[in-house]
């Protein structure tokens, strides 16, 4: 189990060529990736977004990618013969007049756009290689923080679902004393009512439409097999976080219909006890991949 929660950096050099990418992950219903980097990777972008998913399943990702080039050949300085022969004309029309001609070779070269800095074209199969086993080892390093926090999620999760099945319990247990108190408290106002002459048929009848109706053994048996799919999901190694969105909303249909089919109050407690503990599952699994 793992969290969607996570931050992993790293960085290469290879050749004079240096590279860090950062990739840092939130909770997200599905797999939505977001890059910032430079427009020398953009060719990249595609084969980078399906190496994330092949390592995530779900989550939003920032990819931050920053790039420095030390090779000598990065880059070439270039003259703008046509500007500074433009240049150079209207010096001369100026020393035609008063002024001293002073000009030099690096006062010229401090003339504005005479001297163009260019970036050499890179080596698209070198920045691939550099951008691949640098992304892999950042989202290595993300995954192994998904996994410690996932890791103590799942401790928390399965202390919640074993809460849920004790809930489960109690009211099982609960459920043969309500028929009987209802039984009880039923002879008890037919005998203020006409005395000793009870129809027993008649006050069987009563109690087992009653039992019938509040009867929740078939929500029981569900929570189980629910609570059953749970702790499998929690020991799964894939991805279980949609699956247990759903299970979810399975238990806590269960314990609605419970809520609204009990005629007692012990047993309405306890499903109130169990939403709430239901909820608290619903909150954490908005974070488990």
């Amino acid at each position: 189990m793992r969290s969607m929660t996570g931050y992993g950096r790293a960085m290469r050099e290879v050749d004079g060529r240096q590279l860090t990418v950062e990739v840092k992950s939130v909770n997200h219903r599905f797999l939505d990736v977001a890059f910032r980097m430079p427009r020398t990777f953009g060719f990249l972008e595609d084969e980078a977004r399906k190496r994330i998913a092949a390592k995530l399943a779900r989550g939003h990702v920032d990819v931050f990618v920053t790039y420095r080039n030390r090779r000598s050949d990065a880059k070439r300085v270039e003259v703008d013969r046509a500007l500074f022969d433009a240049y150079a004309g209207a010096l001369s029309d100026l020393t035609g007049g008063e002024l001293r001609d002073d000009r030099s070779l690096m006062s010229v070269a401090r003339l504005p756009d005479v001297l163009v800095v260019t970036e050499a074209e890179e080596d698209q199969d070198a920045l691939r290689a550099l951008l691949r086993d640098t992304l892999d080892a950042a989202l290595d390093g993300l995954s192994a923080m998904r996994e410690r926090e996932g890791a103590e999620m799942k401790r928390d999760l399965a202390a919640k679902v074993d809460r849920i099945e004790e809930l489960t319990a109690a009211i099982e247990r609960r459920y043969p004393e309500t028929v009987d108190e209802y039984a009880a408290r039923l002879r008890a106002a037919i005998e203020d009512l006409i005395g000793q002459n009870v129809d027993e048929t008649r006050l069987l009848t009563e109690v087992a439409v009653m039992a019938d109706r509040s009867a929740i053994a078939e929500e029981t048996v569900r929570l189980r097999a629910h609570i059953a799919q749970l702790r499998e999901c929690l020991e799964a190694a894939e991805p279980v976080g949609r699956r247990l969105d759903f299970l979810v909303q399975e238990l806590n249909r269960e314990a609605n219909t419970i809520t609204s089919k009990s005629q007692d109050v012990p047993i309405t407690q306890l499903a109130v006890d169990m939403k709430a503990e239901i909820e608290k599952l619903r909150e954490q699994l908005q974070n488990i991949e």
